[in-house]
C-alpha cells in the first residue's frame, strides 16, 4: 500500500513515541520514513546533544528549520519531528503547508518514565524531568493543538497505536481505505 497523498509529520512531546511509531507508520504505508534529529546529525556531523552543547538551541532551531524544509519537498513519507519542533513558528507554517500534522499525545508520567530510559535529552538535564516536561507541555499545547489530527496513546502495544493513526488518515483522505 502506497496511497499516501501527503508527507505525514508526527508530532509532539519528546518520548511520545514518534520514531518508533513513525517507523512502524511508514511500514505499513510502504513509504520512507525519516526522523528529523537523524537528519540533523547527519547534516551536522554531531549528536543534537552536541549541537545544544556546542552552539545552543537558536542554532539547533536554525538547522532544524533547513532540514524539515528539505524533507518537507520529498515525495510523500513519514516524518517523525524533534519535540519542539512545531512550537517552532517558522517550522509550524512549512509542515502546515507541505504534510498532515498528527499530534501524538501521552499523559505526562509516561512520557517521564519513557525519557528516564535514556540520557539523551539536552532539555531534561537541569532540573526535575516531570516538573520540565509538564512546563513544556502547557507551552506547546496550544501549538500542538494546530495540528490537523489528534490521537491519543498510551503505553500499549504500538500496534494499537499505529492503528489510530491509519483510522485517522484514511477519515481525513491522507490514506487510501486500507
Amino acid at each position: 500500500m502506497s496511497g499516501l497523498r501527503r508527507t505525514v509529520a508526527l508530532i509532539g512531546m519528546m518520548g511520545v513515541g514518534k520514531s518508533s511509531l513513525g517507523r512502524r507508520l511508514a511500514t505499513r504505508l510502504k513509504v520512507p520514513f525519516r526522523d528529523s534529529d537523524t537528519e540533523i546529525e547527519l547534516a551536522a556531523g554531531c549528536t543534537v546533544t552536541e549541537i545544544f552543547e556546542r552552539y545552543g538551541e537558536e542554532a539547533f532551531r536554525s538547522c532544524e528549520r533547513k532540514v524539515i524544509a528539505r524533507l518537507l519537498e520529498l515525495p510523500p513519507l513519514v516524518l517523525a519531528t524533534g519535540g519542539g519542533s512545531f512550537a517552532d513558528a517558522q517550522i509550524r507554517a512549512a509542515i502546515q503547508k507541505g504534510a498532515v500534522s498528527v499530534w501524538i499525545k501521552a499523559p505526562v508520567a509516561l512520557l517521564v518514565e519513557r525519557v528516564g530510559r535514556r540520557d539523551t535529552r539536552p532539555m531534561l538535564r537541569n532540573g526535575d524531568p516531570h516538573d520540565i516536561l509538564t512546563q513544556l507541555l502547557e507551552a506547546r499545547a496550544p501549538l500542538y493543538g494546530e495540528a490537523d489530527i489528534h490521537v491519543e496513546t498510551e503505553d500499549g502495544p504500538h500496534q494499537v497505536q499505529v492503528n489510530r493513526i491509519l483510522a485517522a488518515l484514511v477519515a481525513r483522505g491522507i490514506v487510501e481505505d486500507m
